[in-house]
């Protein structure tokens, strides 16, 4: 595939996402709790083109039992991990807000975007159910509307955090012994219903100033959020007919929500499994269900076959406006990440991910603020 502004991502799900994966002789099960996994497969992703990487993560054991590959790694450990082994693809973790403090999730991703030279994002996420809300036993199980309403004030905190320190914040002066110019860093003295931080953060102002923000639009509370908030929103849809009205109303909303729907990138998911051959693909699937049990219940695209035709789909995608771009859900990594090389794509040069997906580096809300004793650290 030829040079192209159209956005490709892979979500990076243990050993896939289907449940049955883990038996694939292929699948390296026994190495999934290691680094030299996620740097393989990542590393893999990055040679082939990929623009980017999602990770995954939840405070919950996955559904299924012992059927199911359970148990997971940090995915902010996993994508700091691999920093050292990468030079342009971006490393989007998931971090959940529910059981999380902002602060923390502030300064995790600052301190990836800072390691990565600018290529790190943050995919927002909610804890659901009662499992993860006893595991922190802190407060009870909440409804969506009330998850994503928290996750609306976490991502003000942190994108108010990352805003703290102006960009020039660090003089290192040394005849004066002055490290930081104090006028430039700012209480942000959020006040809401879920949380009440001053800051400002500890860490300076990182390579992309604010970190790439996605969310899956999932639900309606979720797609609120999304419009509001999100660089990225990531969705599915059964067919690019519905992929394209999906896309049109999601660019719609957030024009209603204040923003320019041309500084937002909305992206496809696609189940996907690679093999040598439509045939070969078609039949390692219907292995991986009938190990599963499973019967097709799923209601987002899915693409079967080889590298070849999933470039045609990538095309079409493109050609069809459906979407700004596309996240390949593998049902067995190994299987199909080894064999994305084969589209032949083109990556597009930039130094950060905000420069890849076309968005500039946002000022510091504060730094035209004027310093005084409330508005400035002392």
């Amino acid at each position: 595939m030829a040079d192209s502004d159209f956005f490709l991502a892979v979500e990076l799900a243990g050993t896939g996402i289907h449940p049955a994966s883990w038996r694939r002789e292929d699948s390296r099960a026994e190495d999934l709790f290691t680094g030299g996994y996620w740097v393989d497969a990542i590393t893999a992703a990055e040679k082939a083109g990929v623009d980017a990487v999602f990770v995954p993560d939840s405070f919950g054991l996955q559904p299924g039992g012992p059927g199911v590959a359970r148990g997971r790694l940090d995915a902010v450990a996993i994508a700091a991990r691999v920093t050292a082994a990468t030079r342009r693809i971006g490393l989007l973790p998931q971090g959940a807000v529910t059981h999380t403090e902002p602060f923390h999730l502030a300064k995790a991703v600052q301190s990836l975007d800072f390691a990565t030279l600018g290529r790190a994002g943050w995919e927002v996420t909610v804890s659901e159910g009662v499992e993860q809300a006893r595991a922190f036993g802190r407060k009870g199980e909440q409804d969506a509307r009330s998850l994503w309403h928290e996750a609306d004030e976490a991502i003000e905190v942190v994108t108010r955090l990352w805003d703290s320190w102006e960009d020039d914040a660090e003089i290192r002066d040394v005849p004066t012994g002055r490290f930081i110019d104090r006028d430039k860093l700012h209480y942000i003295d959020f006040a809401g219903d879920n949380f009440s931080v001053k800051g400002p953060s500890i860490t300076p102002r990182s390579p992309q100033g604010q970190s790439i923000v996605a969310v899956r639009a999932s639900d309606e509370a979720s797609t609120e959020v999304a419009v509001r908030r999100g660089d990225l929103i990531r969705f599915a849809a059964g067919d690019l007919d519905a992929a394209r009205d999906r896309r049109t109303a999601l660019r719609t909303a957030v024009c209603a929500a204040g923003r320019e729907p041309d500084a937002v990138r909305v992206l496809l998911e696609v189940e996907v499994h690679l093999a040598d051959s439509p045939v070969a693909a078609r039949d390692e699937v219907a292995q991986l269900d009938r190990w599963a049990a499973l019967t097709d219940t799923r209601d987002s695209l899915r693409h079967i076959g080889t590298p070849d035709t999933l470039r045609e789909l990538l095309e079409a995608v493109e050609a069809s406006g459906a979407a700004d771009g596309v996240v390949l859900r593998p049902l067995a990594v190994p299987a199909t990440v080894g064999r994305l090389a084969a589209l032949d794509r083109e990556p597009v040069s930039a130094d950060t991910l905000r420069g890849r997906l076309g968005l500039p580096r946002p000022a510091s809300r504060y730094a035209a603020s004027t310093p005084n004793q409330e508005g400035t650290p002392s």
